[in-house]
């Protein structure tokens, strides 16, 4: 069989994005999925998203990790969901569309997406970090010269060694200016350091609201592939209207067979 895919990155987080409001694609075949996703043998991505009619929005976002199982929400393939149903002309400057955790909103500016993420109310301070799901878990940790620091070796050891099987993805946080961090993530599915996550900026943006680093509701944060912008509010311990800001590019189109 021969399908188009379209290859999307937002930050350096890359996607192999697919048309399937046909329903032609066997998204329940885990080994396809990764094969897809795999950067020797097949496309090349850190996960595979499928668009999909949904009967109460605009669309509906699936997504899987690099290894073929179905994955929690990504705020970065999130926004380059976005970018690809205003590609089709699926939806305008404006959308609501279904993804795992729920409804989303976002906006298109050129190649800008702002997505509107879930609210959180609960954040939990471990040992040196603070642990809090913002459509997926995350651990959050302050180090120095971040640089320098073995994000593979730290973070498979903290995602397997505190949150087991199931896992976590693991931020490492450097702080620069006073409302300016820089990220290195190690993304669970993946099993490796990322050049951005979505949804670990934003859990980044809001640990360090929450901890006292940063006293406004902007926080810039600078990942390997690129500044995000995670804007929010807090009201009575929920953090809500949270955005996460930044762009998302188609790379290139192509035809695959399996």
């Amino acid at each position: 069989m021969e399908t188009t895919f379209y290859k999307y990155q937002g930050t350096g987080n890359d996607f192999v994005v697919i048309d399937n409001r046909t329903l032609f694609f066997p998204k329940e075949d885990e080994r396809l999925v990764a094969h897809l996703c795999h950067r020797r043998f097949g496309i090349g991505a850190d996960g595979l998203i499928i668009l999909e009619d949904d009967t109460d929005t605009d669309f509906k976002m699936v997504y899987f990790n690099a290894d073929g199982k179905e994955g929690s929400m990504c705020g970065n393939g999130g926004r380059c969901i976005v970018a690809f149903a205003k590609f089709l002309g699926v939806i305008g400057e404006v959308t609501r569309f279904m993804a795992v955790d729920g409804l989303h909103e976002a906006s298109v500016n050129e190649d800008i997406i702002s997505l509107k993420m879930q609210d959180v109310s609960e954040i939990h301070e471990k040992p040196n970090a603070i642990f809090l799901n913002t459509g997926s878990p995350h651990h959050v940790q302050l180090v120095s010269d971040i640089e320098n620091f073995n994000v593979v070796k730290e973070g498979a050891k903290l995602r397997y060694g505190i949150y087991g099987e199931t896992g976590s993805n693991i931020n490492f946080v450097e702080q620069g200016a006073s409302d300016t961090f820089k990220v290195r993530t190690y993304e669970r599915g993946v099993e490796n350091e990322t050049l951005s996550c979505g949804t670990g900026v934003t859990a980044v943006a809001l640990a360090m609201h929450h901890s006292g680093k940063v006293d406004g509701e902007s926080v810039n944060i600078d990942a390997v592939g690129g500044r995000l912008k995670v804007d929010f509010k807090l009201d009575q311990g929920t953090y809500h209207q949270i955005y996460l800001t930044g762009e998302a590019k188609q790379v290139f189109k192509g035809t695959i067979s399996w």
